[in-house]
């Protein structure tokens, strides 16, 4: 026998991260699907002398623990590997690669189209490219939020994904109760 949710239930659970399933009660945790942009990634290796610098590198840094331990969904897309490519720094560019190898969702190059399409759209509002094409793969991801540090990107609305600062994600989680 199937039970019966009401939708105000079913909104809770869903505001909450929580989804029962199945006539069996099995409770299934939806998670939280993010996308970090390129800066985002690079924050840690920025000077630490400045307060906003360092808020920003322990956030992230915490949102990768959170992904590691499969609390959060990470996507990635080709346009984060090209612009990672370009990093001078080998480590750096070499440790990020590797992060990018465990992410959860990926966006490759047979998106190239859609991407270019609603990246042009984002464009026309004063995003630059390299950050719109990061914005158009977190919205055809589908993701819940978009993780940058740059002021520009962050002043850009939109209805179908959040723009963040990691410091800012981590407050929204922990008013969700995610840890």
């Amino acid at each position: 026998m199937l039970c019966k949710i009401s939708v105000f239930l079913l909104q809770y659970f869903i505001k909450k991260n929580i989804l029962l399933f199945s006539t069996k009660s099995i409770i299934i945790k939806i998670m939280i699907k993010i996308y970090l942009d390129n800066c985002c990634y690079n924050r840690p290796y920025d000077n630490q002398s400045d307060l906003r610098i360092s808020l920003e590198a322990q956030a992230k840094l915490f949102v990768q623990h959170l992904i590691r331990v499969n609390k959060l969904e990470l996507v990635t897309s080709y346009v984060l590997e090209y612009e990672n490519s370009r990093n001078p720094h080998i480590s750096r560019r070499n440790t990020i690669e590797d992060f990018f190898r465990n992410s959860a969702k990926y966006i490759g190059a047979e998106k190239n189209n859609e991407v270019f399409v609603l990246a042009k759209q984002i464009q026309s509002s004063g995003i630059k490219t390299a950050d719109a094409c990061h914005i158009a793969c977190a919205e055809l991801a589908e993701c819940d939020y978009f993780l940058t540090t740059d002021d520009r990107v962050l002043k850009y609305k939109t209805d179908k994904v959040k723009i963040v600062n990691p410091v800012q994600f981590i407050q929204i989680l922990a008013e969700e109760g995610i840890e």
